[in-house]
């Protein structure tokens, strides 16, 4: 796709954004705004991902991580079950799957009882938005009965695109700015993201 076009679109599907508030300890729950904000969907949604948490497959390029966490409510503390979460990001090379029956990079999943949900995946690549490249990211979107549908995207610490990226530097993804960290003695490699959905009312 043309970046010009791309950048028209993104403005067209840009959400509003939220301010990240504070979160404080309140006896022994969380109170506050622990809302998680939003981010443009881009032109490279494609609704109907097949349901699975495992989107690697024979040939893949990349280095493979795991994106997990839990979706909570608005309260900060109560585990959402049943939320309906997808992601989907480009290739190694930026590239998406646009078109294929395989729905590549593209996934769908509900959480457990626990609020929990869990994508084994790459680290995507990064492809030119205009003349400057955007830093790898990862979008999500989550709805789920009695809350406000949620539209997002994940960055990664240390990227050098993220200063000059207008989503990845607005200071309301400064809490979607993640680490990877090894998880275990084999080195495999982890991104915690905790999801917080507010109320549709």
């Amino acid at each position: 796709m043309d970046r010009k076009i791309f950048i028209r679109q993104s403005l067209l599907a840009a959400f509003s954004v939220s301010t990240v508030g504070s979160v404080l300890r309140a006896g022994n729950n969380f109170t506050g705004d622990c809302e998680t904000t939003n981010d443009i969907l881009g032109p490279f949604y494609r609704e109907n991902a097949p349901e699975r948490s495992d989107l690697t497959f024979a040939g893949l390029e990349g280095n493979e991580i795991t994106i997990k966490g839990k979706v909570y409510g608005k309260d900060c503390v109560t585990a959402v079950k049943g939320a309906v979460i997808e992601i989907w990001h480009c290739n190694t090379k930026g590239e998406y799957d646009n078109n294929t029956s395989d729905f590549k990079h593209r996934g769908t999943q509900k959480t457990n009882e626990k609020g929990e949900y869990s994508f084994k995946t790459i680290l995507p690549g990064k492809y030119l938005n205009g003349a400057l490249y955007r830093p790898s990211h990862i979008h999500f979107r989550i709805t789920a009965t009695g809350k406000k549908e949620l539209i997002s995207q994940i960055y990664f610490s240390g990227d050098p695109h993220i200063d000059k990226d207008p989503w990845a530097s607005n200071k309301s993804a400064k809490e979607r700015t993640l680490q990877i960290f090894p998880e275990d003695t084999n080195g495999n490699l982890v991104v915690e993201f905790p999801i917080y959905l507010s109320d549709s009312n």
